[in-house]
């Protein structure tokens, strides 16, 4: 069954986490330093968020698959879609290793459709600039995909 993915880019960390505990009633599933993730059934949702430097607010959207097969069922989707899509096999990203496909919607928000590999010890690589408006938070830095006309900018890929 597949879970819906919010990351979310905010300012102070430690204040997050005890409102986000509050309100999904839970501690996190997962806590770094810079890094907080709540795995929830009720709403079944994988909720992350980030203190990265990133502006505040959505930083991507995406839906976690649990097999290789939910994976390719949205990575076929996601072609349907008529958007460029961009595949990444076996990368790290927000302590954990997955094998992701990224997309920009028509409005420019950047998607995720993953499946998770195993827990990783570090953040991910590091891309140097945002420069699409709340994009995804880590990944290749040399990856451009195509956004609503005029804009066409870069994205950078996370959880």
């Amino acid at each position: 069954m597949k879970r819906m993915h919010v990351h979310v880019s905010v300012v102070d960390l430690d204040a997050s986490i005890r409102f986000y505990s509050e309100l999904f009633a839970a501690e996190p599933t997962a806590r770094e330093v810079d890094y907080a993730k709540w795995m929830l059934d009720d709403p079944r949702v994988n909720f992350a968020i980030s203190q990265r430097g990133a502006a505040a607010g959505i930083d991507h959207l995406g839906i976690q698959a649990e097999d290789s097969a939910e994976l390719e069922e949205l990575h076929a989707r996601l072609q349907r879609a008529n958007s460029p899509v961009l595949a990444e096999g076996g990368t790290t990203c927000c302590y954990a290793k997955s094998d992701k496909y990224w997309v920009a919607d028509p409005q420019g928000v950047a998607w995720e459709t993953f499946r998770t590999l195993g827990s990783a010890p570090v953040y991910g690589r590091e891309a140097p600039t945002r420069t699409v408006a709340r994009a995804a938070c880590c990944g290749p830095t040399d990856t451009v995909v195509s956004l609503p006309d005029p804009t066409k900018e870069r994205v950078r890929n996370c959880c």
